[in-house]
């Protein structure tokens, strides 16, 4: 029996509450369980240096905790004047996730920077960060097609995130922290709407897991993903 009392397959409840921030061009409030993140997609009129005139775009990512998103205060890391390995780790896949659906071409020379804050960390904060930036770069993109600023379509397909992992034995779906921090096995999926694969994390806990066990955590990640896609259609619909 899982902590939460979910079926091995079931997601957490999920919900994705768009235009929550009055100023920014796209933003999110992405919620799995209780995992709460605040995303917003901000357009820039400038971009890399080492982008410069090539002709495209850019859309990159930043993430951070607050202080009580976990059971404990956590130092604010600009107090401690450096980022942590693992915020970096997490919004360097959050953007690199992000352009791979993204027609950089069409978007043209602008900047889309997309802020991803967790308001409350119950495991997971990386997937509902991915799934929600989706969410808030559609809308971002959408604001810009309103004002004639796109000639061509710059979204190729949706991009969502899920947790699995093993847990008393047994393959399971959204580990929340309860899970998370006493599962075997546990793995993050980055997939796009169609079902292609944009990037694996898995680790073994405690004892090295077969391949019939990855197979059956990529059978959960598939449903999940394509759950949360449908979910982000009905948000942007």
């Amino acid at each position: 029996m899982r902590p939460s009392r979910r079926a091995p397959d079931e997601l957490r409840p999920v919900t994705l509450e768009r235009g929550v921030v009055k100023y920014a061009e796209g933003s999110c409030l992405v919620k799995f369980g209780d995992t709460h993140v605040l995303v917003t997609a901000t357009l820039e009129d400038r971009l890399p240096p080492w982008l410069k005139g090539q002709g495209r775009g850019w859309v990159t990512a930043e993430y951070g905790m607050l202080p009580r998103a976990t059971s404990e205060r956590t130092r604010r890391e600009a107090a401690a004047g450096k980022q942590s390995g693992r915020t970096v780790e997490i919004q360097r896949l959050i953007g690199r996730s992000l352009r791979t659906i993204v027609d950089l071409e069409a978007l043209g020379e602008r900047q889309i920077t997309v802020d991803c804050d967790v308001l409350q960390a119950d495991g997971g904060t990386r997937t509902a960060s991915i799934t929600g930036a989706w969410v808030a770069l559609a809308d971002c993109v959408n604001w810009m097609k309103a004002r004639n600023m796109l000639k061509a379509n710059v979204m190729r397909d949706n991009v969502a995130a899920i947790s699995c992992g093993i847990y008393n034995g047994t393959p399971v779906l959204d580990l929340d922290y309860a899970e998370d921090s006493e599962a075997q096995t546990d793995a993050n999926f980055v997939m796009t709407g169609d079902g292609r694969i944009i990037e694996v994390q898995g680790t073994a806990e405690r004892e090295p897991f077969t391949e019939g066990e990855f197979l059956a955590l990529m059978a959960l990640a598939r449903k999940g993903v394509a759950r949360l896609v449908d979910l982000q259609k009905l948000a942007v619909a």
